[in-house]
């Protein structure tokens, strides 16, 4: 056993410290392809704040770095650990501690999964909207360290939309209260905004408040639309836009995504096109119909080779799970590459155009899904398992595409982070000024440097 193993033991206990390697394995990387991790020092899982604050309180003592998990579902490499590194799993910290139906907010630990707090707030009638394909196994500490989003975010926002207040452990192991639970409050920096997406660099949450909705009621209309080409349906996208509607999703799905997902198992979704769009509206009664008939007329207009309304709710319900499936569908075919930038609607065909010259020119084959509705787009690169010439075109590829996406004035990364996959992009994005104001908050919120350090910038 280490030393920080060691002095860990003593200060929080045995049964919260890991050691053995072959567990640790399981704990030290995320779900992010070829993203480089080595083997924890050890492996903490907290019962309660006070576990973390002397955790952090003793890894700024030895200056060993620490890094935050919560699932490990994350595609960027955020939650990586390095050789000697110290991980904190979240996994023992999943209680909902508080719903106030009045006030519609709930406090949680960083453990809680996101699907199990949906369930648990709508018996309050309430709502959280953030939904990443993850969520059924996805956590809220973790979705607050990537800013989660997912496919209702185009009508209802992303994760920082809804965290009005937080718990952290700081530094040198010092817990505070960062943000609110009124319904307003505007006193001092916005340092609970900051945490949010921060990729556990600055701290760790270890108890969120989060803002509800009220419960939705009601079946959402779904638009269904196959079109021709990923520029067909790039088009109906911004269409749709142009026309002043906002669905409460809008996802695409291509033809590969749907034979792959169709594989695995038999949906019969990939017969009608090459590019399949859905498309939600969950206005109640006249308004949701009509807003349902304005997205189908955007289809048809821009050349959907099939477009219909859905009258059957098992029927599209079936369609926007395929969509949920389409990763782990793919991950069945090989060692997969996941995208995640974002480009303003209106350029949405052009950047589809985009992809699809970059997988000719390095030839690699994409797969493509994406929130299209926010311009969202996860580009997925497939590679035979053992292939290092094709993961070289793919790493290629990636790098041209994310370039791409700020030649359009996009984003490098819409949902799942920077990590260790996009930080070359995001020092492009940021610039070099930005970037020193980075390391200068980093500086002040962690002057020991012991929080996921080289990650996200270097």
């Amino acid at each position: 056993m280490s030393g920080i193993a060691e002095r860990l033991t003593a200060a929080i206990g045995e049964e919260q410290v890991v050691t053995d390697p072959q567990v640790m394995e399981g704990y030290s990387h995320d779900e992010a392809e070829w993203a480089p991790y080595g083997r924890p020092a050890a492996v903490v899982r907290p019962r309660d704040t006070a576990d973390v604050s002397a955790t952090v309180a003793l890894c700024a003592e030895l200056g060993v770095p620490v890094v935050a998990r919560g699932a490990g579902t994350g595609l960027s490499g955020a939650a990586n650990a390095v050789d000697g590194w110290v991980v904190v799993s979240f996994e023992r910290m999943n209680r909902v501690l508080e719903v106030d139906p009045v006030q519609q907010t709930a406090t949680v630990q960083p453990g809680v999964v996101n699907d199990d707090l949906r369930e648990r707030v709508a018996r309050d009638g309430l709502w959280y909207p953030p939904d990443p394909a993850s969520a059924p196994w996805s956590t809220i500490g973790g979705n607050v360290a990537t800013n989660a989003g997912g496919l209702c975010c185009v009508k209802y926002g992303v994760t920082r939309d809804y965290v009005l207040g937080m718990e952290a452990v700081m530094g040198s192991g010092e817990v505070v209260r960062l943000g609110r639970v009124t319904a307003k409050g505007v006193t001092g920096y916005d340092l609970c905004g900051l945490m949010v997406g921060s990729e556990g660099t600055l701290g760790m949450v270890t108890e969120v408040t989060l803002r509800m909705r009220p419960l939705r009621t009601g079946a959402e209309h779904t638009v269904v639309g196959y079109f021709d080409s990923l520029t067909d349906a790039g088009r109906a996208v911004a269409a749709v836009s142009a026309a002043g509607v906002v669905p409460s999703a809008m996802e695409l799905i291509d033809r590969f995504c749907l034979q792959a997902v169709d594989a695995w198992k038999n949906m019969g979704l990939s017969a009608e096109g090459e590019v399949l769009l859905l498309a939600r509206s969950d206005q109640p009664g006249a308004a949701g119909e009509e807003e349902a008939e304005r997205i189908l007329s955007c289809f048809r207009d821009e050349g959907a080779v099939y477009a219909v309304r859905s009258t059957d709710q098992e029927e599209a319900e079936a369609l926007f799970e395929a969509r949920r499936l389409a990763y782990p569908a793919l991950e069945r075919l090989g060692p997969l590459l996941t995208e995640d930038m974002c480009v303003p609607k209106a350029k949405l065909p052009e950047m589809l155009e985009r992809i699809e010259a970059a997988a000719e020119r390095f030839d690699t084959r994409i797969g493509n899904i994406a929130h299209a509705g926010d311009g969202n787009l996860h580009p997925l690169f497939i590679v035979p398992a053992g292939d290092e010439a094709a993961k070289k075109r793919a790493q290629e590829a990636f790098e041209v595409i994310v370039d791409e996406a700020l030649a359009l004035g996009g984003t490098v990364t819409g949902e799942h982070g920077v990590g260790l996959l996009k930080m070359r992009g995001a020092a492009r994005e940021m610039g070099p000024d930005v970037v020193r104001m980075h390391h200068a908050v980093k500086n002040a919120l962690d002057p020991r440097g012991i929080f996921n350090p080289g990650k996200v910038f270097a």
